[in-house]
């Protein structure tokens, strides 16, 4: 009866499809007639104006005054959320992006990220540690550049001068020295400073003495 009510025969439809917005997609109305956007998960919807069930939604009219539309919902009440106008249902794991990873949770969802949040301090062998994109890969790596070669050479100052690069003020940061790396003779003890003419946090070393070496005895000569 609502069909012989609403549905007109022979369709009628506009020549252009509509477009729809990301996530809903084309679907035949309530009448099997003409093509029109799937309703997502919240909107109001009817006999003709369909929700969209590859999604698992159904137009559900528990809540809605009698002879009024309802509102497009997962079947059975089952909670699901929405994301960039997706819908996932509850208990879902999804990857919005290679670089998340998310978990559908009673109408909610967490992420947690899949890429490495580390820091590299600068070292000997990598003063310059930097961040980058690479191509055809989805997290950011570490590379290290020799910056002070792209410097011009009146920018290169010694050890401990102010650099004339910086426009703002380097408050001293700088851990305890530690111990001498040799318990006698020739050893080396390092800190965490940003004392250098880019502010950044760096790893320093200095050679130390905690005491010199006991000779060795007579018995054991050194050899040849």
């Amino acid at each position: 009866q609502v069909c012989a009510q609403l549905c007109r025969r022979p369709c009628y439809c506009p020549w252009v499809p509509p477009r729809c917005p990301r996530g809903s997609p084309l679907v035949l109305d309530g009448c099997g007639c003409c093509k029109i956007c799937a309703r997502r998960l919240g909107e109001p919807c009817d006999f003709l104006h369909v929700c969209d069930q590859s999604q698992g939604l159904v137009c559900d009219y528990s809540s809605a005054p009698a002879g009024t539309g309802g509102t497009c919902n997962f079947e059975d009440d089952e909670e699901g959320c929405e994301v960039n106008g997706r819908l996932y249902r509850d208990g879902e794991v999804f990857q919005p992006s290679c670089k998340i990873q998310c978990h559908c949770l009673d109408g909610g969802f967490n992420c947690i990220p899949l890429c490495q949040e580390d820091v590299r301090l600068p070292t000997p062998d990598c003063p310059y540690p930097r961040r980058v994109e690479i191509p055809g890969k989805c997290c950011p790596e570490w590379i290290c550049e020799a910056q002070d070669q792209h410097l011009p050479r009146d920018a290169r100052t010694a050890p401990g001068a102010v650099s004339p690069l910086l426009r703002y003020p380097c408050p001293e940061w700088g851990t305890e020295w530690s111990a001498c790396s040799a318990t006698c003779g020739l050893g080396f003890a390092t800190r965490v400073s940003n004392q250098n003419r880019f502010c950044r946090l760096e790893t320093q070393r200095r050679l130390c003495t905690a005491r010199p070496c006991p000779a060795l005895p007579a018995a054991f000569p050194v050899s040849q």
